[in-house]
């Protein structure tokens, strides 16, 4: 080989080292401090016109049978419940998650809870050490109902009335 292509192929592996090193510190970022989340154009304004129309408007009364708030079980934060008025629910490490998890095995997005009419879905969100419903580990939305217990890492969240 000519001395010149040695030296290219010194040159792309130096680049495609550089190119792995930052792609690890950004996901390291990311974990520790969470994805970035874009801020409004219209700015306070429209958040709090929002907070006022929430306070006036009535909670509509929930049907027999139907769930109503998420309970956290076991974990770290035991014993909290979460409202399901606001679905749809993220879960997480991120400071953006409505059910934030200080927890090892939880990612920083790691599941959402949302409806879809009458019934409620689990989905994961590309977790990596995922979401379970029962003991079986879910790869796509799964219905859930009232007392179906959903283990995050080594918290477990129950829906309830």
């Amino acid at each position: 080989m000519s001395e010149l292509t040695l030296v290219l192929i010194r040159f792309a592996y130096l680049a495609i080292l550089w190119i792995f090193v930052l792609s690890c510190i950004s996901v390291i970022r990311s974990d520790m401090f969470g994805a970035r989340v874009a801020r409004q154009a219209s700015g306070r304004g429209s958040s709090r016109q929002e907070r006022k129309a929430r306070a006036k408007a009535k909670p509509a009364k929930p049907r027999k049978g139907v769930p109503t708030q998420v309970v956290i079980l076991e974990g770290g934060n035991k014993g909290e419940t979460v409202s399901l008025d606001e679905a749809p629910l993220l879960i997480g490490r991120g400071n953006d998650a409505a059910i934030r998890l200080d927890d090892d095995y939880v990612s920083t997005r790691h599941a959402r809870i949302a409806s879809s009419g009458e019934q409620w879905f689990v989905e994961d969100l590309g977790s990596t050490n995922g979401t379970y419903v029962g003991t079986t580990r879910i790869s796509q939305p799964t219905t859930i109902q009232l007392g179906t217990q959903v283990r995050i890492g080594k918290t477990i969240l129950e829906l309830r009335k």
